[in-house]
């Protein structure tokens, strides 16, 4: 499949995506580091990794070979480049895949009439203008130089690769200057281009929910069909574990050399665990009026038919069984009653919010695993392993 951007309708919608597209992208498809229908993940990493890593690393052995082993050992620097940026680039192809599958179901379940789907299609085309606008990137990089320009004093500190001197006169050496404008540029534009791409489910998402859905209140899903849906959250879990992995080293560095420690940030940590929750889970909210309603209606509809259903079992074995007992052990309708309480039971158990399980484990991960070097900076490995140990007790 060829995935060069195309005028809208002349490309199946089902085939459009939300991710590939852009002037980044489109660089990326020139150089050759990505090819159609693919997303070459290993040779994009090797590539990042090269230019944001590697090249401080080659800059301060030439230049300053004093301040090579703080480069190594520097978290600040390994987490953004060998973790983060890698898990950005991962979540391209995540979302790239959950959103495919989201179309390819809605089509074969057959959840919109010919009308609302022809709607969809002019959605997910405006979709496909906003991605291939060189707009949306081009604020990513003014808010990404905005950004460098106003808090990168408040990142360096005298660590011997970075700067010399002492505060507040430090000076930035080669390889601090060169991290500072190229590394952390690359992963704060890869998770700003993340975010864009979750904007723009965000918005399907939205258009979606206020379509006439073919909803059905005795699903097996529990959603009344719209629980595939649910594992859309966990493509969000890459970005979130690239957004602590970052802010955990930063956590590190303060709490090993400069006197923090892990209490001072007991209400940041909660804040960045309801912003990925809220983030995840956000488009997912737009259904849950929908599903209420559905639930309520069908506990309605269902329950006239539950009434005279099961005033006719009660008339026929209950009030005139008599004569007929024999009858009773080969009749369908205990079975039949039985089945019909079954769906019922379905509608009471529907879930208005389409959380998964699954995903809501995942996102916890991607938050907590990235957050454990911040906590074994002041709480030693052994520790912290006794009491995951007690916990499972």
């Amino acid at each position: 499949m060829d995935d060069k951007p195309n005028p809208p309708g002349t490309v199946a919608p089902q085939d459009i995506s939300i991710v590939r597209g852009g002037p980044f992208y489109r660089i990326q498809r020139a150089f050759g580091l990505i090819r159609p229908g693919q997303w070459n993940l290993g040779r994009r990493i090797t590539l990042l990794v090269a230019v944001g890593w590697l090249s401080p690393f080659l800059i301060t052995a030439i230049l300053n070979p004093g301040g090579l082993q703080s480069f190594v050992r520097d978290y600040r620097v390994s987490s953004r480049m060998l973790i983060a940026v890698p898990a950005l680039l991962i979540a391209e192809y995540l979302m790239e895949l959950r959103f495919r599958a989201v179309m390819r179901h809605i089509r074969e379940a057959g959840l919109l009439d010919a009308s609302d789907l022809a709607l969809m299609d002019d959605t997910i085309a405006k979709l496909a203008r906003a991605r291939n606008s060189f707009l949306p990137e081009l604020t990513v990089i003014l808010i990404l130089f905005l950004h460098s320009v106003m808090s990168y004093r408040g990142l360096v500190d005298a660590t011997p690769w970075l700067a010399s001197g002492t505060p507040p006169d430090l000076q930035l050496t080669a390889a601090g200057k060169y991290t500072i404008l190229v590394s952390a540029s690359i992963f704060q534009f890869l998770l700003g281009l993340a975010l864009w791409n979750w904007l723009l489910w965000t918005f399907f998402a939205f258009k979606l929910s206020r379509r006439n859905l073919k909803l059905i209140p005795t699903h097996p899903d529990g959603h009344g069909g719209l629980g595939f849906l649910g594992l859309t959250a966990s493509a969000f879990a890459p970005v979130a574990f690239a957004a602590t992995a970052v802010i955990g080293a930063t956590w590190r560095q303060d709490i090993l050399h400069h006197h923090a420690h892990l209490i001072d940030y007991k209400l940041p940590a909660i804040f960045l665990l309801v912003i990925v929750v809220l983030v995840a889970f956000g488009p997912l909210v737009f259904f849950v009026p929908r599903l209420s309603a559905l639930r309520r209606k069908a506990i309605l509809e269902y329950g006239i038919l539950g009434q005279i259903h099961s005033a006719e079992f009660h008339e026929k074995w209950i009030l005139h069984r008599a004569g007929h007992e024999s009858e009773f052990l080969e009749a369908p309708d205990s079975s039949s009653l039985t089945d019909y309480c079954s769906s019922f039971e379905k509608i009471e158990r529907l879930q208005p919010f389409l959380a998964d399980k699954g995903a809501l484990y995942t996102l916890a991960a991607s938050v907590a695993i990235p957050a454990l070097p911040a906590i074994v900076a002041e709480i030693p490995i052994v520790v912290v392993l006794q009491d995951l140990l007690k916990a499972l007790r």
